[in-house]
């Protein structure tokens, strides 16, 4: 059996996903999986190898894939004066106060104390 057979359901469910220049190929008893796509899919698809080799024993697929979103997933904003972490937060649906306190935990010690001017990462 080859590893294409072996983990078909892997493939068809990256080309079902629409893995952007999905390459396929075995190499030296290894099977490459090579591509771009969200992180949610990339997520998925480790999710689906996970279930075929549960203990990833197997050590015969490499996956090479892109999160294409992973750049968008963060923006940064400027603070101005009058800002606190919650007035910021009502600006970006579904992120709370504490989301952006966590993202930036490096600049800020305590999160009633942030100061305009400051860049911080509001997650997504």
């Amino acid at each position: 059996m080859s590893l294409q057979d072996k983990y078909q359901e892997l493939i068809n469910q990256a080309k079902a996903a629409g893995v952007a220049d999905l390459q396929v190929r075995e190499q030296d008893n290894v099977l490459y999986i090579d591509g771009s796509t969200t992180a949610a899919v990339k997520d998925q698809l480790w999710d689906t190898y996970e279930k075929l080799d549960p203990e990833m024993r197997s050590a015969d697929v490499v996956m090479n894939l892109t999160a294409t979103d992973a750049a968008k997933e963060e923006k940064i904003y400027e603070v101005k004066s009058g800002d606190n972490l919650s007035k910021i937060a009502k600006n970006y649906p579904g992120v709370s106060w504490k989301d952006i306190y966590e993202a930036n935990k490096d600049q800020i010690k305590d999160p009633n104390l942030i100061h305009p001017g400051q860049k911080l990462k509001i997650p997504s």
